[in-house]
């Protein structure tokens, strides 16, 4: 994949930062910022994806008790699939 080149200016403190926890990481500075940028783009993603099921809590009835676990892993498939289906993942 092509890359581009992106310049921007931050802080002398926060870069400072930056190449401090980049470096205990094993990363060079880029690396940590894109892995850093990835993580923030599908942390969004994962946000938005929560809000378009939001209308949709509460509607099954539960036909019996269901654990927090399951819970858990039938949100995950859910959002997963919407993900998958707005070509996000």
């Amino acid at each position: 994949m092509a890359t581009q080149l992106v310049t921007f200016k931050m802080e002398h403190k926060a870069l400072e930062e930056v190449d401090a926890v980049a470096k205990a990481g094993f990363y060079s500075r880029t690396e940590f910022i894109r892995a850093a940028l990835r993580d923030k783009v599908e942390e969004a993603r994962y946000k938005k994806a929560l809000k378009e099921l939001a209308p949709l809590k509460g509607i099954f009835k539960r036909s019996r008790q269901t654990t927090d676990e399951e819970l858990h892993r039938i949100r995950e498939l859910a959002v997963e699939q919407l993900m998958k289906e707005k070509g996000l993942k």
